[in-house]
């Protein structure tokens, strides 16, 4: 029997935050839980493409924007089960048996409860928010990873090839369906810590607030990246 789980990692010169990803995967190739590795890659510069070979990762090359990364590799997965990861995660020791547990027991969707790589009050309170986001709302970050069987997935009809907020979307195809698991991982700070808490937490509400009264995220995405898009 085939191990059942397709992981999904958008890139875009992740060469830096891969180094810390990977290790934490091998626990899940140790189990048999993993069956293949796929880089959703926008065009890395860097030694992205070095890193896949070097890991016997599938690397698949397609336009800039992270839904339509995610959209192109999610579609050439080949596992009953994917999980789909941002670069600059770490998983937690026992993500396999989490991930595991709920690949058993549901057929619903599923996130990681969300933490930051930084102990500060900032930090813990914006965790604390997203994780009642996602229990009240069903509405996690894509930072929160996303567990999902294969024909779930295609039964939604997968991810929105835009540019931003395709976590939102897809979350909204899920409305009602999204299981917040017990275990958390951890995304990098880096970003709040060159804009500060408050200001990235309110750009990140009014990004949403906009897109939810219809800005089209090819508009909403020019002014949230600046110019410069990292996935």
């Amino acid at each position: 029997m085939s191990a059942p789980l397709s992981i999904i990692i958008p890139t875009l010169n992740s060469q830096k935050s891969l180094g810390v990803l990977l290790p934490d995967l091998m626990a899940g190739v140790t189990e048999g839980l993993i069956r293949e590795l796929i880089f959703a890659d926008g065009g890395s510069e860097d030694e992205t493409a070095e890193i896949a070979q070097g890991v016997g990762a599938v690397l698949i090359k397609g336009p800039r924007g992270r839904g339509s990364q995610l959209k192109e590799a999610c579609e050439a997965a080949q596992g009953s089960w994917l999980l789909v990861l941002h670069s600059d995660s770490q998983l937690p020791d026992d993500w396999v048996r989490s991930v595991t547990s709920h690949m058993e027991h549901s057929d619903k969707a599923a996130v990681f409860r969300l933490s930051f790589d930084d102990r500060a009050f900032m930090a813990k309170w914006t965790a604390a928010w997203a994780n009642l986001r996602t229990r009240v709302f069903g509405l996690p970050y894509g930072d929160q990873g996303l567990l999902i069987s294969s024909l779930h997935y295609r039964k939604i009809g997968g991810y929105a090839a835009i540019p931003l907020m395709e976590d939102v979307a897809i979350a909204k195809a899920l409305k009602g369906q999204i299981t917040l698991l017990e275990t958390s991982i951890t995304t990098s700070a880096h970003r709040y810590h060159q804009e500060g808490w408050i200001r990235r937490g309110s750009k990140n509400l009014f990004t949403l607030l906009r897109y939810k009264l219809g800005r089209a995220p090819e508009a909403l995405a020019k002014g949230y990246y600046g110019g410069n898009h990292k996935s």
